[in-house]
């Protein structure tokens, strides 16, 4: 049973099956293709916008710087002969702090670092020695400069940015500085707290040591920072972008640019998963637009299925039923459109001509027996052999003449002859043109039946024992036979089996009562009794 199911799967199912399976991983190495290339271009639209955004600000803050040190510079010139002057140093730092807002605090310090003059002068450093390290980095340097973070002599996180003072004859004086606060308001944190941050990202800007100078989380800022982007930065490396993996196992879009004058480092990062938030929902829409088209693609794919399937459905129909009458005529009205389909058509065709081209001549070139010019044993052997190399099924008939031994001892031999003439020429006139009819020895035939079936054979061996019981003979009257029916298939038993089990059968005909047809069958036996 599970076999036949298996046999039911046809070629248009099978097609339809192929197209389904080739739609559905088009569609998803097409729905592949698409994530992979649009989570490809955000990654890389977004660090770029990254590295964009930092260079701009970069840019941006290395312009603030040359211009604080433009002005400190122009400061110093003027200052290079006021030094002793109080009033014209106190009047100088306090336009330089209130023109421009560029500094929190501005300081002139002579060259052995005692304040000449400080704005805002609130913070009482007038008079002080300065020994910060920025102001003695100021000092020993003596040349333009942005310090790194130090807490200042205010107890302030500042950055001191100032320029040397210089005589006319070229003697050191002193500098002349401004400070930027890096954890209260000044300049720098309006300057990059004004920026626009959105869908989680974030900037904040490092020195050469990896210390915060700015961040939106004001605690940080002083702190320092594992490097986020790995190596510092070359000569040659002023901006890029990469996408880091972070400690905690979250990737991050990472973009960096230098300012060349302080050496900060300002970076804009944003979180990976935010960047592909937008990637499910694109997706999805792109799944919407392809259902339509994989729906049409589909039902085409069936009806060609169909119309590819149907020539083959038709001749695989005729092909099990070959034996019967007209079947040729129906085979050739078959419309085999293509070219497989024509080819299996023709080769059906001829293998029925010569299948029955076949069958005829052994009846007439193998021997035959020379009292019914029927197929002797020999003959049939011949076409058993046939039948067994074409794997054709058949269903055999064992017939054997009812009291045979009574009308040889009543009316002797030449009438018993005469009997088994007359029975052989009612076997090849009730016998199909296919059929091939055999005289087994003495009272004994054969008829194969090639591809019938039990009703069939059932059948055709009713009609023979009634045609048989019907005729008349001269001298005796009337004669029966009885019948005993088997069949054969090359995947379920030997030849031998097969003429064993019709041998059987007809034994049991014989208990039954003679003119009578039983039918040998694994599950039971049939028996027709008259």
């Amino acid at each position: 049973m599970l076999r036949h199911k298996r046999l039911k799967m046809d070629l248009r199912a099978l097609i339809t099956l192929l197209a389904i399976a080739s739609i559905v991983i088009t569609l998803a190495n097409s729905l592949y293709a698409s994530w992979r290339v649009q989570r490809d271009v955000l990654i890389a639209n977004t660090l770029e916008s990254n590295r964009v955004y930092a260079t701009k600000l970069a840019s941006t803050t290395e312009m603030f710087f040359q211009l604080a040190q433009s002005q400190l510079g122009y400061s110093a010139k003027m200052l290079s002969g006021e030094m002793d002057n109080e009033q014209a140093l106190q009047a100088e730092v306090d336009r330089l702090r209130l023109q421009t807002n560029s500094f929190n605090s501005v300081v002139v310090a002579d060259a052995s670092g005692w304040v000449r003059a400080i704005s805002p002068e609130s913070l009482r450093l007038k008079g002080i020695q300065l020994s910060t390290p920025m102001s003695e980095q100021a000092l020993s340097q003596r040349k333009p400069l942005i310090s790194r973070p130090n807490i200042s002599a205010a107890k302030n996180l500042v950055v001191l940015v100032s320029t040397p003072v210089w005589s006319k004859t070229g003697s050191y004086l002193g500098f002349v500085g401004g400070t930027i606060y890096l954890k209260k308001k000044s300049i720098v944190n309006e300057m990059l707290g004004e920026q626009f941050y959105r869908d989680g990202s974030s900037l904040y800007v490092v020195d050469d040591n990896d210390r915060v100078l700015y961040h939106q989380n004001g605690k940080l800022i002083g702190e320092k920072l594992p490097s986020i982007i790995g190596d510092r930065i070359g000569p040659g490396d002023l901006n890029g972008s990469r996408e880091i993996d972070q400690a905690d196992g979250e990737s991050t879009l990472v973009g960096y640019a230098t300012v060349p004058t302080p050496g900060w480092t300002i970076v804009a990062i944003k979180p990976t998963q935010t960047t592909l938030a937008p990637l499910s929902s694109l997706l999805l829409k792109v799944l919407q637009h392809s259902i339509p088209f994989a729906l049409l693609t589909l039902l085409s794919a069936w009806i060609l299925a169909r119309l590819i399937a149907l020539p083959l459905w038709q001749l695989a129909r005729k092909a099990s039923n070959m034996d019967a009458p007209g079947v040729s005529k129906e085979i050739n009205g078959i419309r085999a459109w293509y070219y497989e389909a024509s080819q299996i058509k023709r080769t059906m065709l001829t293998g029925i001509g010569m299948l029955q081209d076949k069958i005829g001549r052994l009846k007439f070139e193998v021997q035959t027996d020379p009292m019914t010019s029927l197929l002797n044993r020999r003959g049939l052997n011949t076409v058993l052999e046939y039948f067994n190399a074409t794997r054709q099924p058949f269903a055999v008939l064992a017939l054997d003449i009812d009291h045979f031994k009574r009308v040889n001892d009543t009316w002797g031999h030449d009438i018993g002859d005469s009997v088994i003439k007359s029975v052989a020429q009612q076997l090849a006139k009730s016998s199909r043109q296919t059929d091939v009819v055999c005289r087994n020895g003495g009272e004994e035939f054969l008829i194969i039946l090639p591809g019938a079936d039990r009703t069939k054979a059932v059948d055709i061996a009713e009609r023979v024992r009634e045609n048989i019981a019907q005729l008349t003979l001269e001298t005796i009257g009337h004669i029966s036979i009885s019948i005993g029916v088997a069949f054969w298939s090359a995947d379920e038993m030997p030849l031998e089996r097969a003429f064993k089990l019709a041998d059987d059968a007809l034994y049991q005909a014989k208990n039954a009562g003679r003119n009578c047809v039983v039918t040998s069958q694994p599950e039971a036996r049939l028996a027709v009794q008259h």
